[in-house]
C-alpha cells in the first residue's frame, strides 16, 4: 500500500515556473512507476509525464515535452514535476499516481495506476 500527497501547486503568472512534489509513504514506493496527470474543469484526466521505478526511463505527453520534467528521489520517497514556461492552459488539478505493475515502460493510461494523491491546484494567470 502506498499513500501519495502532492504539494507545490499555486497561482503563477504565465511564463513562470512551479515545482510539484509527491511524497509517498509505504515500503514499496521505490518499486513502482510514478506518473503525473492533470484534470481541468470539464475535461478528462490527461497524462502529463511518467518515470520508471529506477528512474532511467521517462515518458512525456508530446504537447508538454520540453517544458515539464519529471524526476524522483527514491531515498526520499518523493517524485517531482518541474514545470517551466507555464501557460494559462496548464491550469488544472495535478495528481501523482503509482503503478504497481513494473512494465518495461511506464504507462500513460490513468486506469493503469493503482494509487492516487488528492491533487494540487495549479492556476496560471495570463
Amino acid at each position: 500500500q502506498v499513500q501519495l500527497v502532492e504539494s507545490g501547486g499555486g497561482l503563477v503568472q504565465a511564463g513562470g515556473s512551479l515545482r510539484l512534489s509527491c511524497a509517498a509513504s509505504g515500503r514499496t514506493y521505490s518499486t513502482y512507476h510514478m506518473a503525473w496527470f492533470r484534470q481541468a474543469p470539464g475535461k478528462e484526466r490527461e497524462f502529463v509525464a511518467a518515470i520508471s521505478w529506477i528512474g532511467e526511463t521517462t515518458v512525456y505527453s508530446d504537447s508538454l515535452k520540453g517544458r515539464f520534467t519529471i524526476s524522483r528521489h527514491n531515498a526520499n520517497k518523493t517524485a517531482y514535476l518541474q514545470m517551466n514556461s507555464l501557460k494559462p492552459e496548464d491550469t488544472a488539478v495535478y495528481y501523482c499516481a503509482a503503478d504497481r505493475l513494473r512494465s518495461s515502460r511506464p504507462r500513460t493510461n490513468p486506469v493503469s495506476y493503482d494509487y492516487w494523491g488528492q491533487g494540487t491546484q495549479v492556476t496560471v494567470s495570463s
